[in-house]
């Protein structure tokens, strides 16, 4: 019988979208500040309202996606969701406009923490498209260096190549789970509930 395995994860996040969610929590940051220190009237309790709306909605678009795969399964966190799939439970992976994992039944799950980047897609496939001119018009000339993948495409090619080693393994069977992120929309709906209040007394 195989034993459970204990592989660490591999860990896929965009470190464009974490830099651009601090830069975002930093300037509301200060606003808010700002507008609870020196406002009056209502305005600090709208400051604090916005906040509360805004923040949990930034993290979750920005600093909380991530992808964690193990030798028994994908785990997804996504701005609202967390779901984890075992290697047996995968159907398969596709990229388009964005990345995405299909489970065996069909069912689509969006991948935030591996964003496609259509313009370095672009640029290795016209590179690409060069060293094969290149060796068609000299076939013996030395051929170029193969241009470097998107990291989003190696990616994706990392987690098909651990799914198809993984996906008859023991302790990859087993279904989907979803679980929603309360931590996020409990806070981001009491923000927007407060909003309202206060707008409406005022």
């Amino acid at each position: 019988m195989e034993s459970k395995t204990t592989s660490p994860d591999r860990i896929y996040r965009s470190p464009a979208g974490i830099a651009g969610g601090v830069v975002l929590l930093v300037i509301g940051a200060w606003l808010g500040f700002d507008a609870v220190v020196s406002g009056d009237g209502r305005t600090p309790w709208l400051a604090l309202a916005g906040l509360l709306f805004a923040v949990p909605l930034v993290i979750a678009f920005t600093i909380r996606p991530a992808v964690y795969g193990n030798d028994d399964r994908l785990r997804i966190r996504n701005p609202f969701r967390v779901i984890t799939l075992p290697w047996a439970a995968v159907g398969g992976f596709r990229s388009s406009y964005s990345n995405e994992v299909l489970d065996q039944q069909g069912a689509k799950y969006q991948l935030w923490s591996i964003p496609v980047s259509l313009r370095a897609r672009r640029k290795a496939q016209r590179s690409q498209m060069r060293a094969e001119t290149k060796a068609a018009r000299n076939p013996s000339a030395t051929p170029e260096p193969p241009a470097p993948r998107p990291s989003a495409d190696q990616a994706m090619n990392e987690l098909r190549e651990l799914c198809e080693a993984r996906a008859r393994a023991t302790t990859s069977q087993g279904e989907p789970t979803v679980r929603w992120a309360y931590e996020i929309i409990a806070p981001a709906i009491a923000g927007a509930v407060l909003l309202v209040i206060v707008a409406a007394l005022g």
